[in-house]
């Protein structure tokens, strides 16, 4: 540069920029610009997908009943709740009458449950029980307890669940015994079958509803 350049830049308070390092500002200016794009996409993104919480409070829930044995109980979670599925034999299903004498509700007629478990059984399907497992007393989790006579519960005990917190017993059916401190039988949630060993809690007749 020569002695006038210089001169006239110092008298105009113009400072001399360095080629290399206008291109290093240059980049950096291009790379927060970038990222901050980025940032700001994201929770728009997120706002067009279901969240963990929102589909485990919506979405129906598919369930592989085929390796579930009789007096066994699985329980899948639908909507933060724990749902009991127990595969009944024709014997536990014939035994439920015997001992509507001793339930609260034998008749379903002041528990919660669809339209089609309002009956005996408590289900669309005899070998299938599907219930919330939460005690309609003070919502705690009931045990099963399938096998007749089970010394816990005595020799007369038909099969069901009993709660742990404040003894409130229900049969294989879910329905709850007289001199239990909860009122009702165990909910039912609406639910359906895809074939014969696929169950999808959540979906009644292809729609989602909530147990009436």
């Amino acid at each position: 540069m020569s002695e006038v350049g210089g001169l006239v830049d110092k008298l105009s308070g113009e400072p001399e920029i360095d080629p290399g390092r206008r291109k290093f500002l240059t980049a950096a200016t291009s790379v927060t610009a970038a990222v901050g794009a980025v940032l700001a996409a994201v929770p728009f993104a997120e706002s067009w997908m279901p969240s963990e919480r929102a589909r485990a409070l919506g979405a129906p829930v598919e369930v592989d009943l085929a390796k579930l044995q009789v007096g066994q109980m699985i329980t899948p979670t639908w909507r933060l709740q724990p749902i009991y599925i127990v595969r009944r034999d024709p014997a536990m299903v014939d035994a439920l009458p015997k001992h509507d004498g001793e339930l609260k509700d034998p008749k379903s007629e002041d528990s919660i449950q669809p339209p089609y478990a309002r009956n005996e059984m408590r289900s669309r399907r005899s070998d299938l029980l599907v219930m919330i497992g939460i005690c309609t007393h003070l919502g705690c989790l009931p045990k099963l307890f399938a096998d007749v006579g089970d010394p816990t519960l005595g020799a007369d005990w038909p099969g069901g669940f009993r709660c742990p917190c404040h003894g409130s017993r229900f049969d294989l059916a879910g329905r709850v015994f007289k001199g239990s401190p909860a009122s009702t039988n165990l909910v039912v949630p609406p639910y359906s079958f895809r074939g014969e060993n696929t169950l999808i809690i959540g979906v009644d007749n292809g729609s989602t509803k909530g147990a009436a």
